[in-house]
């Protein structure tokens, strides 16, 4: 049990952005086996903020898909855009800490990529044009925790960074509203993909600014097809349900590092699952940031 939360609380949150591919089969059942391998709840949350990336539909067959595969969540399923006025909620809540910015990707992009609080003292008011909205950094650590990778760290300057929270186009940014969902579900642990790693400091930060327990963080080896070549939606990774289900997760379960039982690939996907909760082994998890597959792509 996850100290400081009264039960252990697991997600997965994909964006509807296309369909599931083994990369997010992958972060669907290593969040899925740790979680209900501690006789915890397993939710699922539909990230779907970003509307302009959000395909229609996509959403339908990623609660299906992981139907499919045996997965199913304990309570509601949860749609970011459905939260809209929870996100604004926290926003005004907390606006002494955030401030008004007026500085474009190219003048962000010839510093290198971290924002230098330029607009932080110009007190730039909401009817100043298109802002975007950030908050002011204080108290994030360059280190943490990881559940599978043990002390990590991140670059000082990330750590040190006037973060966006609402964006220019008057969407709330991905770091807010994970948080604030994350605090509102409960959720004691988050095991996602390594791509999100150097984001968790932040969060935890984030967490602290709410006055909310922190959950503990492990992250997950990424998918991919050359170095640095990850499967995503966004490259069109193809549909998992293209493929046999029980062949999908014996393929997980060993790209996880897992124990599989004979015939794997043979037995009925509850049966599988069964399998898998009971010999889940944390500890076993690779720590490499990525593994090179040569299928499911």
């Amino acid at each position: 049990m996850t100290v400081g939360f009264s039960c252990v609380r697991g997600r997965f949150a994909p964006s509807p952005s296309g369909p599931l591919h083994f990369g997010s089969l992958v972060a669907a059942l290593g969040s899925y086996l740790h979680a209900k391998s501690q006789g915890g709840q397993w939710l699922v949350r539909i990230e779907d903020i970003d509307s302009p990336r959000t395909v229609p539909g996509a959403d339908s067959d990623i609660l299906r898909t992981l139907e499919q595969f045996g997965l199913y969540w304990d309570d509601s399923v949860v749609w970011q855009s459905q939260r809209i006025d929870l996100y604004q909620d926290y926003f005004e809540k907390f606006r002494q800490q955030l401030y008004g910015c007026q500085c474009n990707r190219a003048r962000i992009a010839a510093l290198g990529g971290i924002y230098d609080g330029h607009c932080r003292s110009l007190g730039l008011a909401a009817d100043a044009g298109p802002l975007a909205w950030r908050l002011k950094s204080a108290g994030v650590n360059t280190e943490f925790l990881d559940l599978f990778r043990g002390t990590q760290q991140i670059p000082t300057a990330l750590a040190g960074e006037d973060y966006i929270i609402k964006r220019r186009d008057g969407l709330f940014a991905y770091q807010w509203v994970v948080v604030i969902d994350d605090v509102e579900q409960r959720i004691s642990e988050v095991i996602r993909g390594a791509d999100l790693l150097q984001m968790t400091p932040r969060q935890q930060a984030l967490c602290r600014t709410f006055d909310a327990q922190v959950p503990v963080y492990g992250h997950l080896p990424l998918a991919v097809t050359a170095p640095g070549h990850k499967l995503s939606k966004q490259n069109h990774a193809t549909d998992i349900r293209h493929f046999a289900p029980a062949q999908s997760l014996t393929a997980a379960l060993r790209f996880l590092g897992q124990q599989l039982p004979p015939d794997a690939e043979l037995l009925p996907v509850t049966e599988l699952l069964k399998f898998a909760l009971q010999h889940w082994q944390a500890a076993a998890v690779p720590t490499q940031p990525e593994i090179q597959i040569n299928s499911f792509n």
